[in-house]
């Protein structure tokens, strides 16, 4: 996968702080951002992915509108219940 240079401004001690890390995981600063960047990405799309199911699921009935569904079923049955 081809690669891109791009420049970034970060405050000192978070440098620092990634500096440290990417020596100890004996890895390049590039690299650690590279990682970091792609974490985060996932990150978003699964919280994104979450929202939407939670959206989609989030509509529940109230209780007015479940006693209407029941009325409904039993009414249903009332109406096929000779006809199987």
């Amino acid at each position: 996968m081809a690669s891109i240079k791009t420049a970034i401004s970060i405050e000192k001690p978070l440098f620092e702080e990634v500096d440290a890390l990417a020596r100890e995981l004996e890895v390049s600063r590039s690299h650690l951002f590279g990682l970091a960047a792609r974490e985060f990405v996932q990150r978003h799309k699964s919280q994104k992915l979450l929202d939407a199911i939670n959206t989609a699921y989030d509509d529940v009935p109230d209780l007015d509108e479940q006693a209407l569904q029941r009325q409904m079923r039993f009414r249903h049955r009332e109406l096929v219940k000779d006809q199987w």
